[in-house]
């Protein structure tokens, strides 16, 4: 009987694989090596195939996709509901050939191989960020044993640490001070690694037409402009703005019943990397944009007057959010000050 849907539970070496008919109706279970995952769906009839999106998720999708099969990749956390029993590979290969059939699933767009490899020198750049940050306060929580206190910011690291060293009048032992003179190497070979990469992600932005269009919204550079389009990937799969907004968890949580609707803060859903960027440079339109006068900055600075610099950063946040979804779905240039026509009014005359 013809497969029409196939649920794959990936894993290193070994697949599981659950596949029905159109009626439904379990039509085979099985297991395969990685080396028989080729040979088996290229003599498959083309199909329906779900599968988590988890590691090699979009390798396995664009594979399977070259063999004329419908691929679709879905958050394991909206899989979880349709296991029946007790945890393992076939109850997750059924579950994930339950889900993928629904028709108000939602799915997760596939990324082609430049942006993984764009998302890959933000991965390994944000990981040299976090083991620089380390690195400094490991420096600071060393030297304050011995009574020395360096301010917070990293840049007082660099700045006021050798002179502690060199510093004959303090206690530090030299074998101490050698000890902190290899830390700060490190450190510096850390921020050299950080610069490095951020040339490369710089090098591809200026590259794509699209990413250059979103780094013209204020609050959005190179860094977040390419880290959205290499994640977004076909800005059509989402409905409208709202839904990419509530994709990286900046729209309210809700907790409504009986018609009385609560809202608490932001769900901080999807993808933290990128809402860090965005709320961030929102911070970064507000600190600059106390005395300006364009459009955006009332907006905000309104927000601040009658809320707090967080609340203003997450609204503009979401704000751009909307923003970059119309800007790459439309394929249109940011324009400051745009304000949407009237219903019924087009090209300054009234339609009657």
């Amino acid at each position: 009987m013809k497969v029409s849907t196939v649920g794959i539970d990936l894993a290193k070496n070994v697949f599981q694989l659950h596949g029905v008919n159109e009626l439904g109706k379990t039509v085979f279970k099985k297991q395969l090596r990685r080396d028989q995952m080729a040979e088996f769906f290229i003599n498959l009839p083309a199909c329906l195939i779900g599968m988590e999106a988890c590691g090699g998720a979009h390798y396995w999708a664009r594979k399977l996709q070259s063999f004329d099969h419908t691929v679709k990749l879905m958050a394991p956390q909206f899989v979880k509901p349709y296991v029946k029993t007790n945890k393992n590979d076939a109850a997750d290969a059924e579950a994930i050939c339950e889900a993928v059939a629904r028709p108000n699933m939602r799915f997760v767009p596939i990324k082609d191989v430049e942006q993984q490899s764009v998302l890959a020198l933000h991965t390994v750049r944000q990981g040299f960020v976090k083991a620089r940050t380390a690195q400094a306060n490991q420096i600071r929580g060393l030297l304050s044993e011995f009574g020395l206190i360096v301010p917070q910011g990293i840049w007082h690291i660099a700045k006021r640490v050798p002179e502690l060293i060199e510093d004959a009048s303090n206690e530090l032992p030299g074998a101490f001070r050698l000890l902190i003179q290899r830390l700060l190497d490190h450190l510096k070979e850390l921020d050299t690694q950080v610069d490095e990469l951020e040339l490369q992600i710089v090098k591809w932005h200026r590259q794509s037409s699209a990413s250059s269009k979103l780094a013209q919204v204020p609050g959005i550079g190179p860094i977040t402009a390419s880290a959205l389009v290499a994640s977004l990937g076909d800005a059509k799969n989402f409905d409208n703005g709202r839904q990419v907004a509530a994709w990286l968890g900046l729209v309210p949580r809700q907790h409504s019943s009986g018609g009385k609707q609560n809202l608490l803060g932001i769900s901080k859903r999807g993808d933290t990397y990128l809402r860090t960027l965005l709320i961030h440079g929102a911070r970064s339109v507000i600190y600059s944009g106390k005395d300006k006068t364009d459009s955006t900055c009332r907006w905000i600075n309104a927000i601040v007057s009658r809320r707090n610099n967080n609340v203003a950063a997450v609204a503009l946040a979401n704000k751009n959010a909307r923003i970059v979804w119309a800007l790459l779905t439309h394929d249109r240039v940011f324009r400051p000050g745009y304000t949407r026509e009237p219903v019924g009014v087009y090209s300054g005359r009234q339609v009657k």
